[in-house]
């Protein structure tokens, strides 16, 4: 199974990190919303290893949804919070508490964000070839 590791930094405005696989290379840049105690819809999710899983979503199309029951994350519930998905987002705005790839960071509409979401999600997509994998989330 591949792993990768989401190295993260923390701001109020955002959570923004870099994604990597195994050996070190980057794959590509993330944007989250900040750290706001774990709360649905509204915060990033806890550092930790979770399993990242093929899903398609009504509103996102084929994505991959993240899932550890013991951080309190699954894909359908019960638990803290459902449906934290990897999908095209460019602003913290567009995201109620998924992970947005990008291939790097900029200010769009003044808002930090991350630039070209499309091209990373189909990167990362492409990457993952449909298969389960595990995402390691730590601060930088």
């Amino acid at each position: 199974m591949k792993s990768f590791i989401l190295k993260r930094r923390y701001f109020e405005h955002g959570t923004f990190s870099t994604l990597h696989r195994p050996d070190g290379s980057q794959v590509c840049v993330v944007l989250e919303r900040s750290w706001q105690n774990n709360q649905p819809n509204v915060s990033c999710i806890p550092e930790g290893t979770y399993h990242m899983l093929p899903h398609h979503s009504p509103k996102f199309g084929d994505c991959y949804a993240l899932e550890e029951a013991k951080l309190g994350v699954t894909r359908f519930g019960p638990s803290t919070r459902t449906h934290v998905l990897m999908h095209k987002a460019n602003k913290v705005s567009q995201l109620q508490g998924c992970l947005a790839p990008g291939v790097a960071f900029g200010v769009l509409d003044g808002e930090w964000a991350v630039l070209n979401s499309t091209s990373a999600f189909n990167c990362v997509m492409a990457e993952l070839d449909g298969e389960p994998c595990l995402l390691t989330i730590v601060k930088d």
